[in-house]
């Protein structure tokens, strides 16, 4: 198996091989998920819209299966102050958008901006690619294990406000769980953890991975918070 220290030199590989059994049910909708079934805002049939990756990266803390999640810079023009996953715009270096310029691109942003070590990550899957309209993005979402965890935090203060874990258990705690509704009458699931309010695109998308991977708990879909919220 390539691991992802090879993003230097050849092509980066995407592995189940090893992986621990409770990311079974995640790696079974990652294989079987529709674009439609993720959102309804797909990438343009033009091809406009600029390359972009995630990475989706889950970890076994303490407290059982977690999520890297980072919180953007207050002092940036887009998404300031917004919990999300690492990740980025892909870069000339990265390769073909179509083959595995994704991949380099969610590791080389996930080091850049929270300091983790990319050849302790295996890359499991890719989720179909997904569109930003607000930015203007054409995502491509990577999941991987942490299969090396080591030491993160912020790089650049610039950039990343802070960067942090969150357990699965807590984003599937019915308390934890929101709506929000968007200025422009859009209403999408929230997560209030870690002092956080998880909403937007990455709540979206931890959304639909919880309901796919049979991980989702009834919540209240009626409770609102607002986008200001803080714990």
């Amino acid at each position: 198996m390539t691991h992802a220290s090879d993003t230097q030199g050849g092509p980066v590989v995407v592995s189940k091989k090893g992986l621990p059994g409770w990311l079974d049910p995640v790696v079974r909708a990652v294989e079987t998920v529709e674009p439609r079934q993720l959102s309804r805002f797909l990438p343009p049939e033009s091809g406009a819209g600029r390359q972009s990756a995630v990475l989706i990266l889950f970890g076994e803390g303490e407290s059982g299966p977690e999520l890297l999640l980072m919180e953007r810079a207050s002092s940036l023009r887009s998404h300031a102050g917004q919990p999300s996953f690492p990740g980025g715009a892909l870069d000339p270096e990265d390769g073909d958008p179509k083959g595995d310029g994704p991949l380099r691109a969610a590791l080389r942003e996930a080091e850049e901006e929270t300091g983790l070590d990319p050849s302790g990550v295996q890359l499991f899957g890719v989720l179909p690619k997904l569109y930003i309209p607000v930015s203007g993005f054409v995502v491509t979402p990577v999941l991987g294990w942490w299969r090396e965890p080591t030491p993160v935090g912020v790089v650049d203060p610039n950039e990343t406000a802070r960067v942090f874990t969150v357990p699965v258990a807590d984003l599937t705690d019915p308390d934890n769980r929101a709506t929000t509704v968007h200025p422009s009458g859009h209403r999408g699931p929230a997560f209030l953890v870690e002092s956080a309010l998880v909403w937007g695109f990455t709540a979206g998308i931890i959304d639909r991975i919880l309901h796919y991977a049979g991980w989702e708990r009834p919540w209240d879909r009626d409770k609102q918070v607002p986008l200001d919220w803080r714990a």
